[in-house]
């Protein structure tokens, strides 16, 4: 994990999409080849330095997820594409540890968000209205306080260069329709609630979390993208929680502490990391990753 990879090269593909994180490329017509990068970013900002590790990391805690759930939702993985068919070996060796063969899907429009704490963009909600994405919670929470259930709060996906907006769930029925809501809804919570008490099991804390879902050609769901990862999610110490501040966690939020300090506008480019700073972060994330996997 020492070696970082901040930006893939796979010639041998078309390039589809080059995120924040992830890039992607087409492999014949069914098929993607996605690259978790050791990008990171901040602020809707990718910082300049990569995190050694981190693609590595995020791979494999979405995987450890993905067959952990597979009695319950069909993923988009698919293990039998041999990738020396279609790459050169110096593209095979920016994919090992760190790429997936994913199926073609239609990916849905929303973010499928459980919250079993109060923090983030919800805690601002709630300091101003007492709502989070529809849901009225109780009055008298504090910052991290965990909530009597987890609760579904969603967003729209908006389109590049834009940010993602908040929506409650009729928000959602109108994005993708009633019967597929309901499912998105239902599962969301249902793999929320399992893997938070896996976690608790280890240690963790899950205080949120993100999925992405998409359907084949049938309409079925399957689970998609990242799961349960530090980027994705926040993982906080079981035995450092204190409600009533922000906790330490496993993810960036570390590095985005500390741009807090800098006299940053939060605009591209983003600040030079120093390298205490970069070392530390990769550590979290290897910490979670041995936390939930050993």
């Amino acid at each position: 994990m020492s070696e970082a990879l901040f930006e893939s090269r796979i010639d041998s593909l078309e390039l589809i999409h080059r995120g924040k994180v992830r890039d992607l490329y087409a492999l014949g017509a069914d098929h993607l080849l996605m690259i978790a990068t050791d990008r990171l970013s901040a602020f809707d900002v990718v910082l300049p330095q990569p995190i050694p590790g981190k693609g590595a990391v995020l791979t494999a805690l979405t995987d450890f997820w993905m067959q952990r759930f597979k009695g319950r939702i069909p993923n988009h993985l698919d293990p039998t594409v041999d990738l020396s068919r279609y790459l050169r070996p110096v593209e095979l060796a920016q994919c090992v540890g760190r790429a997936v063969v994913a199926r073609r899907l239609r990916a849905l429009p929303v973010e499928a968000v459980a919250r079993g704490y109060v923090i983030g963009s919800g805690w601002k909600d709630y300091q101003a209205s007492g709502v989070v994405s529809g849901v009225r919670l109780p009055a008298g929470l504090r910052l991290a306080d965990r909530l009597p259930e987890p609760i579904f709060t969603p967003a729209f996906k908006a389109p590049k260069g834009q940010h993602d907006e908040n929506i409650d769930y009729a928000g959602v029925e109108q994005l993708v329709g009633a019967d597929l809501a309901a499912q998105v809804r239902a599962a969301t919570l249902s793999l929320y609630r399992e893997a938070a008490d896996y976690a608790a099991g280890r240690g963790i804390i899950i205080a949120d979390t993100k999925f992405e879902f998409g359907v084949d050609s049938s309409g079925r769901l399957h689970l998609i993208d990242e799961v349960l990862t530090p980027d994705s999610s926040r993982f906080w110490p079981a035995d450092q929680y204190r409600p009533g501040g922000s906790p330490p966690s496993f993810d960036k939020q570390f590095v985005r502490d500390y741009l807090e300090t800098l006299d940053w506008n939060k605009q591209a480019p983003g600040p030079q990391l120093p390298a205490e700073i970069i070392e530390k972060t990769a550590a979290k994330y290897r910490e979670a990753l041995e936390r939930l996997t050993a």
